[in-house]
């Protein structure tokens, strides 16, 4: 059936009530809100036109395109912004992280420059320079025009035009390494290169990179170009130890950076590239084409003409020794140790004023060198020192090793050696101020002191001799004996007195000199002996002043101190002269010289000395190893004579003679009587008893010359008998300290 179904066959369901009663309600486009509905309104038909055609539709593509461009220009506006501003925070933020990390505001200012301290001789010319700059503070307006120019146009041609940091030539650096695959080229500024010398390290770090450009922004804001560039030539580094364009035109060229020529200009702006490669002392060759390549740069940049290019190119480069070379370094280094003891921090430029003979030096130098270089390996000797001194202790030459640059051990200031029998003197001086006289008896014979058995360098005896016969010949028992005699701590005294300042230890042995001293203090202590017996402090400094002439320091004059009085000083004078005659220094003697000393060779030969002097110079030579390994029976009368006497030789050339003082042999009213008296002991047989003949004076200063010993036999005693019984006063006295072999 039909009914109920729609047409299209499907099932209706009744409705009842109200549902049924809206089932036919519907709203039609004219009940609606215009507008506020959800719906769409039906779009009319397009009418014909007249014609019959229907109305073409409005091209809407130009607006969607146009409307897409300016999207894509907006978003890209905005996204840079936001990179642009992003960029921005961290530009701030690297600044602020490198800012942080700078040295405190306070010290970012142009340091000062150090010190620097010139040491000249005593005729006024420079021995040596020490301090980190060793040149002078030089204006840019008193240099050549083409020596700043020559700077600019290798490092930073663009210097007047940028500010601080150049970008251009960053870029052109960055450029160059890429095509050459490695660092070819540098990007820094001579701003840059500045604030890395002033403040920074030499690191290379990204960190510290940064750093530098800040810097060179902050010196640029602070300082005029010209006073950077001031800045710059003046603490630059140049190689071999020389800062600055003052102390390498110096170093290279031996004049004034005022002075150089356009060639030298280039050489010099050239090193700044790689200054320990390129020197001219090291490299000449390498050196020559970087200036080539600073002045082809000097002719691109117009500050000069290819044709002056061309003619500085021909131009030949000197290259000088450097002053303040060789050993005379060893003085340079003891002053430096003392400067601050006399005028405290140094913190300008000053000049010290020496007591250092230049002529005197270079002779000192060659002795040393040259006979250890014949001789060193024939003796097993590898080191030398020597010191020279007025009488009144002023140091005329130091040689503390025979290669500074091998070793800068001062030997003759630091080292401390035992000086063997060049401390018998002590002895003997002590000996005669206690009333034994140059001609005085003591036994020369073998000698046992609880075990231990002094004996002479020959193992030979001689008996009977005097002090000085004694002291010439350096026999041991004899100045132990004497040691004993007078007390080891006198002996001590005396030393300290004279100016010995080591710890010295007041045994036995004292008198074989076994405690070890310097040289400097040694030479020192032998003074007072060509003096006339004044005590005196070795010293090499004489004034010191600023750079402005402002005296620092003046060295006073030292108070008269008789150490020695004129009899003994005259006594020992005598004694020590027969050491030159007919003792173990036979070889140093010094024509038309009166002249005295002592030898001394340590245990097992490890230490060879000789002490001399005349009324001109006090000299002392050691010779020996810095490992304390025995030479090859190196003596002091051997090597160390022979460099003494061709130094002095040499050093007394052109010098009126002169006498050292007391040196007539005006000792006293020494006579048989006495002498016998001093020598006589109760027990001693009548023939060990006597005297030798009188003394009888001799030409070449009024010197007491005693017979020639004769040798006694080396045969040991009678062991039942007290030791040396026989031998006078000493063996008395050594029988009764020590009780006499058992």
């Amino acid at each position: 059936m039909a009914w109920g179904r729609k047409k299209g066959g499907a099932r209706k369901e009744p409705l009842f009530g109200l549902p049924a009663a809206l089932a036919d309600l519907r709203l039609s486009p004219d009940d609606r809100i215009p507008g506020g509905g959800d719906d769409k309104p039906a779009k009319s038909k397009p009418k014909k036109s007249e014609s019959g055609e229907k109305p073409r539709a409005p091209r809407s593509g130009s607006k969607r395109r146009g409307k897409s461009r300016g999207f894509g220009i907006g978003r890209l506006f905005y996204w840079g912004a936001v990179l642009g501003l992003w960029a921005c925070i961290a530009v701030i933020g690297v600044v602020v992280w490198v800012g942080a990390h700078l040295p405190p505001i306070q010290s970012l200012e142009i340091p000062k420059r150090p010190p620097t301290i010139q040491i000249v001789g005593l005729d006024g010319s420079v021995l040596a320079q020490r301090g980190e700059m060793a040149g002078a503070n030089v204006s840019l307006k008193d240099l050549p025009p083409y020596l700043p120019k020559a700077f600019i146009a290798i490092e930073d041609r663009r210097f007047y035009s940028h500010y601080g940091v150049d970008p251009f030539g960053i870029l052109r650096a960055a450029v160059a390494n890429l095509m050459h695959r490695g660092v070819s080229q540098g990007g820094s500024t001579l701003t840059q290169q500045l604030a890395k010398n002033l403040f920074l390290t030499q690191e290379r770090t990204i960190q510290r990179k940064l750093q530098e450009a800040e810097l060179a922004l902050w010196l640029e804001r602070k300082r005029s170009k010209n006073e950077i560039l001031e800045l710059y030539l003046n603490r630059v580094y140049f190689g071999s130890g020389a800062y600055g364009v003052e102390a390498a035109a110096q170093r290279y060229f031996g004049k004034s950076a005022k002075d150089v020529t356009l060639a030298e200009a280039a050489m010099l702006a050239g090193l700044v590239k790689s200054p320990s490669r390129l020197a001219p002392n090291r490299n000449p060759q390498g050196a020559e084409q970087r200036a080539q390549v600073v002045l082809a740069a000097m002719a691109d940049a117009k500050f000069i003409t290819e044709a002056q290019a061309k003619a500085a190119m021909g131009q030949p480069l000197l290259n000088v020794k450097p002053a303040g070379a060789g050993t005379v370094n060893y003085v340079a280094d003891w002053i430096s140790e003392v400067l601050d003891d006399l005028v405290g921090q140094i913190d300008q430029d000053i000049v010290v004023q020496t007591t250092i003979d230049p002529k005197l030096q270079n002779i000192a130098e060659a002795a040393v060198i040259d006979e250890l270089a014949a001789k060193s390996v024939k003796f097993n000797v590898s080191q030398g020192a020597l010191v020279a001194m007025s009488p009144d202790g002023a140091v005329r030459a130091m040689v503390g090793g025979r290669n500074y640059a091998e070793s800068q051990y001062n030997r003759a200031v630091t080292a401390k050696r035992q000086p063997g029998s060049a401390f018998k003197p002590f002895v003997y001086l002590t000996a005669v101020e206690s009333g034994l006289t140059p001609d005085t008896i003591r036994q020369d014979a073998p000698l046992d002191i609880k075990g231990w058995k002094p004996e002479n360098y020959t193992h030979e005896y001689f008996g009977s001799v005097t002090l000085t016969q004694a002291l010439a010949m350096s026999l041991n028992t004899v100045a132990v004996r004497l040691g004993l005699e007078v007390g080891p701590k006198n002996v001590v005294r005396t030393a300290h007195r004279l100016g010995i300042s080591s710890k010295l230890e007041p045994n036995v042995s004292i008198a074989l000199g076994t405690s070890e001293v310097s040289m400097l203090e040694l030479v020192g202590a032998y003074a007072p002996f060509a003096n006339g017996g004044y005590a005196v402090s070795p010293h090499v400094v004489t004034r010191i002043k600023t750079s402005t002439g402002k005296v620092l320091y003046d060295r006073p004059a030292d108070p008269p101190n008789q150490v020695i009085e004129p009899r003994y000083d005259a006594m020992m004078n005598s004694m020590m002269r027969e050491t030159l005659i007919s003792g173990t220094a036979r070889k140093a003697e010094i024509p038309g010289w009166t002249a005295a000393g002592k030898t001394g060779t340590s245990q097992d030969y490890r230490d060879a000395w000789f002490i001399g002097y005349t009324a001109n110079l006090v000299t002392g030579v050691w010779l020996g190893n810095d490992d304390n390994t025995p030479t090859r029976k190196a003596t002091g009368g051997g090597l160390p004579v022979e460099v003494w006497s061709r130094f002095m030789k040499a050093a007394h050339q052109g010098v009126p003679v002169a006498s050292v003082p007391n040196s007539q042999g005006n000792w006293g009213p020494a006579n048989l009587v006495q002498i016998s008296s001093q020598i006589t002991a109760p027990s001693a047989p009548v023939a060990q008893m006597q005297s030798p003949p009188a003394p009888a004076p001799q030409p070449g200063g009024g010197y007491y010359r005693s017979p020639a010993p004769v040798r006694a036999s080396a045969a040991p005693p009678n062991p039942n008998a007290r030791p040396e019984a026989a031998a006078g006063l000493d063996g008395w006295l050594v029988d009764r300290l020590f009780g006499g072999r058992r």
